[in-house]
């Protein structure tokens, strides 16, 4: 079940806590490039271990990535982790990985992320895009993320 989760406004990008959990380093750079462009305060980890540590040492994100397949610790142990821990209880997590199974979607419902993804399908402006929606930032374009799970 997903949580319920609200949005709060703010007042401008640079307010926005965004974390992205993925091994690709090009894929990280890229969202870097869209990141400080627009202004959001970004973290990346290059691995589950690596954004739990993060997160355990108190840092909270107002929405975070998480990519499937990664060495050291994958995106669903991570969330593993995060939900018996209790941690970002109410933060959106958006699965953003190229696993499209329906068993991989399935698992990542259970574990209650917001919405899932498929990287091949998504360009990094429509997820900059995505995320002023969420906290009501002017958004640029009418560009929509298409998820296989609906919006909470």
């Amino acid at each position: 079940m997903n949580p319920i989760l609200s949005f709060p406004k703010k007042d401008k990008s640079g307010d926005v806590k965004v974390m992205f959990v993925d091994d690709d380093h090009f894929i990280l750079n890229m969202y870097k490039v869209k990141f400080e462009h627009v202004g959001f305060d970004y973290k990346f980890a290059s691995n589950g271990k690596e954004a739990l540590d993060i997160i355990q040492t108190g840092y909270t994100p107002d929405v975070l990535f998480v990519d499937a397949i990664m060495p050291v610790m994958g995106g669903i142990e991570f969330l593993e982790n995060v939900r018996a821990q209790k941690l970002l209880e109410h933060v959106p997590i958006i699965m953003l990985t190229n696993q499209s199974q329906a068993q991989d979607i399935d698992t990542a419902r259970k574990l209650g992320v917001h919405s899932y993804i498929v990287k091949a399908t998504t360009i990094p402006s429509e997820i900059v895009e995505e995320i002023k929606k969420m906290f009501n930032l002017p958004v640029e374009s009418s560009t929509s993320v298409s998820s296989t799970l609906p919006q909470q």
